[in-house]
């Protein structure tokens, strides 16, 4: 079984995960297996609102299944620090039904 692809080149880059239960995990990738299991450090979840602003939960060093991911994507540091998340309202993301 491969890893998953192109996972190699995100290592020790921040990424966003979303979770089969509609979680959005942010956090630098350091590494993962053939399972696509994974590990970010300097971790925290945001949880999104329609009522306030995101909150986000510091989780630090984090494992993550990856039969509990749906979506990983690299996160681009310079516009994500642009967007004043505190102002951001949103629904929360269902769970992914296969």
């Amino acid at each position: 079984m491969s890893s998953g692809p192109g996972l190699e080149s995100l290592v020790d880059q921040t990424i966003s995960v979303i979770t089969n239960d509609g979680r959005n995990i942010v956090g630098v990738l350091k590494g993962f297996d053939q399972s696509t299991n994974i590990i970010l450090d300097e971790s925290h979840e945001r949880v999104f609102s329609t009522k306030e602003g995101v909150q986000q939960l510091v989780l630090g060093l984090y494992i993550i299944r990856g039969d509990n991911i749906s979506i990983v994507g690299e996160l681009d540091a310079d516009l994500d620090s642009t967007v004043e998340w505190s102002k951001m309202r949103a629904y929360p993301l269902k769970p992914v039904i296969h």
